[in-house]
């Protein structure tokens, strides 16, 4: 198996799946698949289980421990606060944004959010980095995912006009000409803002056919499926 990216820093595995991986969501398509990719995602990363949420497009962020294996609890990022549980999180257009970080003491923390527009604009990111700092992270950095583009993000004119008035970053024109939004370039100003170091993995769901992505799915009848950003500890 390979990952769309991936890479190890710190003493931790951080990837993007392809549409190769196979679909993550247990509700779209064949449930048993999709566990099946699960399981397989695990494998490759050297775990037995990986941790999903129940994603609502919320800003709600959770504290990883104690959550069994078996559970996937609603919220749109979450938190280990001892960087011990591998996170997943999906997406399939939104933009999915891992986190490491340190404390004082060097003791590390990961971190895994689902940054749709709601999500994004609702302040999912700018709360899992609070959360982090409150657990004692310093020295953040966070990865953005591959997501829709820019140039095919497409939106009703007045959506555009609404929500950009005071995101700069978000505002943005598709290949064609119409409204559109930015999603990756508004995520990388909070994150700054906050204080987070960016890397960006750049790929658009939407025009990368190895990449899962809703709107294709709707609009070039590509497969349905969801993609996942995931952060691990690398296997000993």
């Amino acid at each position: 198996m390979s990952l769309y990216w991936e890479t190890e820093h710190r003493g931790f595995r951080l990837g993007f799946t392809s549409a190769e991986t196979g679909n993550l969501s247990l509700n779209l398509g064949e449930a048993g698949s999709a566990q099946d990719h699960r399981n397989r995602l695990a494998e490759y990363l050297g775990h037995t289980e990986l941790k999903f949420l129940s994603q609502v497009h919320s800003a709600d962020v959770l504290d990883a421990s104690g959550v069994p294996v078996t559970e996937s609890p609603t919220a749109d990022a979450w938190i280990s606060p001892d960087g011990s549980h591998p996170l997943a999180i999906m997406v399939a257009d939104c933009l999915p944004v891992l986190f490491y970080a340190e404390t004082a003491q060097h003791s590390p923390l990961t971190a895994a959010a689902h940054a749709g527009r709601p999500g994004l604009l609702a302040g999912v990111l700018e709360n899992t980095v609070e959360q982090l700092r409150e657990y004692g992270g310093e020295s953040i950095t966070a990865w953005i995912g591959p997501a829709a583009c820019g140039d095919c993000y497409e939106v009703p004119e007045d959506m555009h006009a609404e929500l950009t008035a005071d995101r700069p970053a978000l505002a943005s024109t598709t290949s064609w000409g119409t409204p559109a939004l930015n999603l990756r370039a508004e995520a990388r100003a909070v994150l700054e803002t906050a204080g987070a170091d960016v890397v960006d993995i750049s790929g658009c769901t939407i025009e990368d056919p190895t990449l899962f992505s809703h709107r294709a799915s709707q609009q070039q009848g590509r497969p349905e499926g969801r993609l996942a950003g995931v952060i691990a500890p690398a296997a000993q």
